[in-house]
């Protein structure tokens, strides 16, 4: 059974820093595509990044913001976040899915975690 275990969450001040954290288990994700997605009250699912283990896609609205990664040996995967504005306030959302081929729609990835709050204030 797959499970993906966000962490890392939190309030934090506009032009602050997060990092975020999803622990897998259940599988080797070495051929996996792994991901975020965030999602904000009233609005859909947005892509934020993604990567497997030989290209990485980052949404334009982070670009030279957020860094994703990953650490193979602890099945981890990060998302570091600086200069955070309000409109990243959401849902963060890490996701699975078997394959080597980047998609950026939430129909993709075939699993989910729980999601973890994050709220930018101004």
């Amino acid at each position: 059974q797959v499970q993906l275990v966000e962490s890392g969450g939190g309030l934090v001040q506009a032009g602050g820093s997060l990092r975020l954290s999803c622990a897998a288990s259940g599988r080797t994700f070495s051929g996996y595509v792994m991901g975020w997605f965030r999602q904000a009250p009233g609005k859909e699912r947005e892509f934020v990044a993604a990567l497997t283990r030989i290209s990485s896609t980052i949404a334009d609205s982070v670009k030279g913001r957020f860094t994703i990664s990953r650490d193979n040996a602890k099945d981890t995967l990060s998302l570091r976040m600086n200069s955070l504005k309000p409109d990243d306030t959401a849902v963060y959302y890490c996701a699975a899915t078997p394959g080597m081929a980047i998609t950026t729609t939430p129909h993709g990835y075939a699993y989910w975690g729980q999601g973890t709050q994050v709220t930018v204030s101004s």
